[in-house]
């Protein structure tokens, strides 16, 4: 392990530590802070005068949605529309080495900022609040596409199981986690962190959402989805297990998984975008 991973580790695990102990003398501190690691990015934010090049000339709009409003970037084509969805501590710019595949098709994109990402307002992500975007996006735009990686994958799959009568037609999910559980028992895995902090996980998102961890499930959610869609996932993942798009792809009576290797979490490659290619626009 080198210096710089040893000493993330050692912080890690003290923030784990701090937390715990915090637990048991202000249970309301521990989980407030707990919760806010768990769900502000800590990367992903644009400052609109430092906008990547790839964003630079398209046409940007911003929507209101509650006390919040959500950015959106246009590269305007024909009438098929599509509807990108990044990830975690991510923004729009990550789509760069995919349009070039998808602008072949001489379709309109459109690409969104997450809740607390790119150029949307918060400093909160949570998927319920993402879906809510995605599901304002569809109805402005009538995307007949939608395309999600990681976390923005799993929006995409919730937002389709609460609102299945929409304009989207096929979806394409890369690299996507499916149980929220398994995110936090990870995150709580990381830290280290007692299991009384689980349960004050887990009642807080009862509180904020109306719903059990376990509960929030792709793979659940799937087996309602009535669409064409893909399900991708790279078995080198280290980010978001291989058997987490296992899951959302078990269910997905019209789904078809895809195995890559050694794409890791991006999912970056001319093979894979040539298949997805195929299966948006060549059937």
């Amino acid at each position: 392990m080198s210096l710089k991973k040893s000493i993330q580790f050692l912080f890690v695990k003290s923030v784990g530590q701090y937390i715990n102990l915090l637990s048991f003398v202000h249970p309301k501190n521990a989980l407030n802070l707990s919760y806010k690691l768990f769900t502000n990015p800590r990367v992903g934010k644009i400052q609109e005068n430092q906008l990547p090049e790839i964003l630079q000339g398209t046409i940007k709009e911003k929507f209101q949605h509650d006390e919040h409003y959500f950015q959106t970037y246009t590269w305007e084509g024909n009438d098929t529309k599509i509807l990108l969805v990044h990830g975690w501590e991510s923004n729009s710019a990550r789509w760069e080495k995919t349009l070039p595949y998808l602008q072949k098709s001489g379709s309109t994109i459109i690409a969104i900022d997450a809740p607390a990402h790119g150029q949307s307002s918060g400093k909160e992500f949570n998927v319920p609040r993402y879906a809510e975007f995605i599901n304002k996006a569809v109805k402005k735009y009538n995307p007949s596409i939608i395309i999600g990686h990681s976390i923005g994958g799993s929006a995409c799959v919730y937002h389709q199981y609460l609102h299945p009568e929409t304009s989207i037609k096929k979806m394409v999910i890369l690299g996507a986690p499916s149980d929220l559980k398994t995110l936090i028992d990870n995150y709580i895995q990381m830290l280290s962190l007692n299991r009384k902090m689980f349960a004050l996980l887990e009642k807080r998102y009862l509180e904020n959402f109306n719903f059990r961890l376990e509960d929030f499930s792709g793979e659940t959610f799937a087996k309602h989805i009535q669409i064409d869609g893909i399900i991708a996932h790279d078995t080198t993942d280290t980010v978001v297990a291989f058997s987490e798009g296992q899951k959302i792809a078990s269910g997905w009576k019209k789904g078809k998984f895809i195995t890559t290797k050694d794409l890791g979490h991006s999912m970056h490659d001319d093979k894979l975008y040539k298949e997805i290619y195929q299966f948006l626009f060549e059937k």
